[in-house]
């Protein structure tokens, strides 16, 4: 019965689900209709504020696509390579493949999620070259570990609200992550899906007669040339060392103060910087690391081109007031005991249009904050709330699965399917997990 309906779930996204970006330029018209219509904003108004944020994302398409291109250098180096591989060889079985690469994504997306999103695509790769498994579901495998991320280390709203002098501090004041990350309820939601997503995720395996095989060939890095003479001196350079040691050991030294000395977070650029520098060291050679990244830089075209989409998106629904009537639409009619569950369920649906942590609590906390300080609710349970919605739809946005399409080489209507049964079991989980723990 599950496989029957995965199997629906699957053939309904392959039929329906555009490429990402005709589902992005969808949403632009769709958020745009919204605020003409529901918000009474003009036209020239709507994209006005369009055309203004159409680059604000900028800076982070640009972490994203370094996310994409240092993760794809670092695992293409031979010492990531053959541990990788070891790691692979764990998995005999298909299924026992599709669960560990389920639980390494969850729990490299527990530490950060960027660390997460590429280590689950290129694991899956590996596990591709030594096990028959349908490539598919193991890829949506490595991708479903990135539901955890908000309720991990790295979530941006309960470390945003924990910061001293945060935008809301007048309001709520400071709150640790003892009363979000590490309380019960949240521990509980991560531990349940630790357990269920990897088990969704076997339990999905279609027959040998439904799967989509791939060819390990395919997945195998082209071979550095190294027939060029060293007779210019600038031959000479791209096949020095000593260059990449030197530039290597400063990485190192950096990377050594920013972990032990001053014991800071995990964030984009420092994962971004900590990448590149092991794939010069690694590499060898500046002439290696340059031909991986020949290969790296061809996934992408999908993140330079959709991510200004996403931006001018944000600013119509802030600008027009759409996205806080939205949340102050559900929690209108809500309760102090139910208002965790409503405003998980319109975080996730804001989600859709703001795929950003931090964007999308900009936008919520007025009006969740003031429902909850009115109802007499638990704050750090909504801002939760919010979290949790804004990692839950991910399993439906593919904003955040273009890293990972990139490195694996597929489409986003090849796994979205089976993150979409993901999808109804995570809500089901989380909606418990903050409306009755």
């Amino acid at each position: 019965m599950f496989r029957m309906i995965t199997r629906g779930s699957v053939r309904l996204v392959e039929r329906y689900l555009p490429d990402p970006y005709i589902f992005v330029l969808l949403l632009t018209i769709v958020a745009a209709l919204a605020a003409v219509i529901g918000e009474q904003r003009t036209p020239m108004e709507v994209i006005t504020w369009w055309g203004n944020g159409f680059w604000g994302l900028l800076t982070f398409a640009m972490q994203m696509l370094l996310v994409l291109l240092t993760g794809h250098m670092l695992a293409s180096t031979p010492l990531v390579k053959r541990w990788l591989s070891a790691l692979a060889r764990l998995a005999s079985s298909p299924g026992s493949a599709i669960i560990l690469v389920t639980l390494v994504s969850l729990v490299a997306s527990w530490i950060n999620w960027g660390f997460g999103l590429v280590v689950g695509a290129l694991f899956a790769k590996e596990l591709a070259r030594q096990v028959r498994v349908d490539y598919r579901l193991l890829v949506a495998s490595a991708y479903s570990g990135f539901l955890v991320w908000h309720g991990g280390l790295a979530g941006s709203i309960p470390l945003t609200i924990a910061t001293p002098g945060h935008f809301a501090a007048d309001k709520i004041g400071i709150i640790p992550t003892s009363d979000t990350i590490f309380s019960v309820y949240n521990l509980a939601i991560v531990v349940a899906l630790f357990i269920a997503v990897p088990l969704v995720n076997r339990l999905m395996l279609p027959s040998d007669k439904e799967s989509v095989y791939v060819d390990p060939a395919l997945l195998e890095e082209a071979p550095v040339d190294l027939s060029q003479t060293h007779d210019r001196p600038a031959d000479r350079l791209e096949n020095s060392r000593l260059i990449a040691w030197l530039i290597g050991a400063a990485g190192l030294a950096y990377m050594f103060d920013y972990y032990i000395v001053r014991g800071a977070s995990l964030n984009l650029n420092v994962i971004n910087f900590s990448f590149l520098i092991l794939a010069i060291i690694l590499h060898g050679t500046p002439r290696r690391m340059l031909k991986s990244l020949d290969e790296a830089i061809k996934g992408g075209a999908g993140i330079v081109i959709q991510f200004p989409f996403y931006a001018g998106i944000m600013a119509i629904m802030i600008d027009s007031g759409l996205a806080a009537s939205l949340s102050e639409w559900f929690v209108s009619f809500s309760t102090a005991a139910s208002l965790p569950f409503w405003t998980f369920m319109s975080a996730g649906l804001v989600n859709i249009f703001v795929p950003s942590g931090g964007g999308q609590w900009a936008v919520q906390s007025p009006v969740v904050i003031a429902a909850a300080q009115a109802l007499g609710a638990d704050i750090p349970r909504i801002a939760m709330a919010v979290a949790w919605g804004d990692a839950w739809t991910n399993m439906l946005q593919p904003f955040w699965a273009l890293p990972v399409l990139a490195i694996a080489g597929l489409k986003a209507k090849d796994i979205m399917g089976f993150c979409l049964i993901q999808l109804f079991v995570s809500g089901i989980l989380i909606s418990i997990g903050l409306t009755w723990l």
